[in-house]
């Protein structure tokens, strides 16, 4: 299948200017850029008309069947918010649920620009099977937790789970889903299940997800229950010795940075949950002249409210201007490339997020003619401060267009719409 993207802009980094290109797209990967169409027949024509070509976006940290949860156990601190309204709700998934909860996510997802997301949560076969009909990208994991000292982990109907999902899915249609094992927090893990996750992590050759120091409760009962920090008793449990993408990291210290930066982790920016479960900024500007690889999440739609990365990187741009009463940090082309570049390595997705030849097709196409964005003098601070989500007119992955001008290709819409409203009328009655 080869698909033609003609008259389309780029952005200055790739070196065209404002000269429009053509991006060939073969099965899934691109197979040229060129200022003239190639001549060579495509199986499909599209015009972008001068509109920007982007990479996708990748949603670095996610739990996508909390969609259920969505503008449930509002204004809340985040303890009281998890014990008081979502662990109890979550002990009522199914795989129904889940699954069509997930299908929900994606789709929300896909009409954002977003071609990938990296997933923690249960019934995560239920989330595979979602990432599988719709023809989105995942790192899936099955989040892992442990209490008991003397307890053995592998024995656990989770981690049992867990070892499932990673024999079934890992690798699957050519990588699309990958798995990672994932620990929920070091609140919630013993270090004996901890070094053993990161063993079996380390021999299924899989990343790692979790929680970092997303709260100052978190982050000083740790300290008073190990005499260390949660960076610290990740590192010393093992874990970050396997390629680990730590989400939040709103409270690290300066040396929890540098074992970061050691280690070669990524770290999940999620502003907007951050700020309204009130947890705090993380120190970004610290982590990226440390070289840490910074990413962009959503978290869950029940802390969010929605699944948007452009709606990240746009609050990141003006959060930490904010707090640090400095507008020269984060400048635009940096966020534009935690949420595109700095997404794909945080799921080890080496050939994804950039254009260029030989790279995966995962490409988003932003109506640049809104009046909301022109005049248009700088694509960068277009996307950071004046776009917005009804502006994606096409998200493609792995060279397939799943969304395009406002209708999905692989899900039925009025069937999601339809399913949701079954499964989740009768859920908190």
């Amino acid at each position: 299948m080869k698909i033609l993207l003609k008259n389309a802009t780029l952005l200055p980094e790739y070196g065209y200017g404002s000269r429009r290109v053509s991006v060939l797209v073969k099965d899934k990967k691109i197979a040229g850029i060129t200022e003239q169409p190639p001549e060579a027949p495509a199986d499909e024509v599209i015009d972008c008309a001068g509109n920007l070509l982007i990479p996708a976006f990748y949603n670095a940290h996610c739990h996508a069947a909390m969609t259920l949860f969505r503008g449930y156990g509002e204004d809340l601190p985040l303890q009281r918010w998890l014990e008081e309204k979502i662990f109890p709700a979550e002990e009522r998934l199914t795989f129904r649920s889940v699954y069509h909860a997930s299908m929900l996510a994606i789709a929300e997802m896909l009409r954002a620009g977003i071609a990938s997301f990296s997933d923690m949560y249960m019934f995560e076969d239920a989330v595979a099977e979602a990432v599988l009909a719709s023809g989105i990208k995942a790192n899936l994991s099955r989040s892992l937790v442990s209490f008991d000292p003397d307890g053995d982990i592998a024995r656990e109907p989770r981690m049992i789970e867990a070892l499932r999902l990673a024999e079934w899915y890992h690798g699957y249609d050519d990588g699309r889903i990958l798995v990672d094992f994932s620990l929920h927090a070091e609140y919630t893990n013993v270090p004996r299940a901890c070094a053993y996750v990161a063993e079996v992590a380390g021999r299924f050759h899989t990343g790692m997800q979790i929680h970092l120091s997303e709260t100052e409760k978190e982050h000083r009962e740790c300290i008073a229950r190990w005499g260390k920090t949660p960076t610290a008793f990740f590192r010393d449990t093992g874990v970050l010795e396997n390629p680990t993408c730590a989400a939040h990291g709103v409270w690290l210290t300066d040396e929890d940075i540098a074992v970061l930066a050691e280690k070669k982790a990524s770290v999940a920016h999620n502003p907007v949950s951050n700020l309204k479960l009130g947890s705090g900024v993380m120190p970004l500007g610290k982590l990226l002249n440390a070289g840490v690889n910074v990413a962009l999440g959503t978290d869950g739609a029940a802390s969010n409210n929605r699944l948007d990365i452009l709606r990240e990187l746009q609050t990141a741009a003006l959060i930490h201007k904010g707090v640090n009463r400095d507008p020269s940090l984060a400048p635009a082309r940096v966020l534009f490339a935690l949420a595109t570049r700095g997404g794909a390595l945080a799921q080890r997705r080496e050939d994804c997020g950039r254009i260029g030849v030989g790279c995966r097709a995962d490409l988003v196409l932003i109506d640049r003619s809104p009046l909301h964005n022109l005049p248009c003098y700088d694509d960068y601070a277009m996307l950071a401060y004046s776009a917005e989500t009804a502006d994606v007119r096409m998200t493609m992955v792995d060279g397939r267009i799943l969304y395009r001008n406002g209708e999905y290709t692989s899900i039925d819409e009025e069937r999601l719409r339809y399913d949701c409203r079954e499964t989740f009328a009768h859920y908190f009655e």
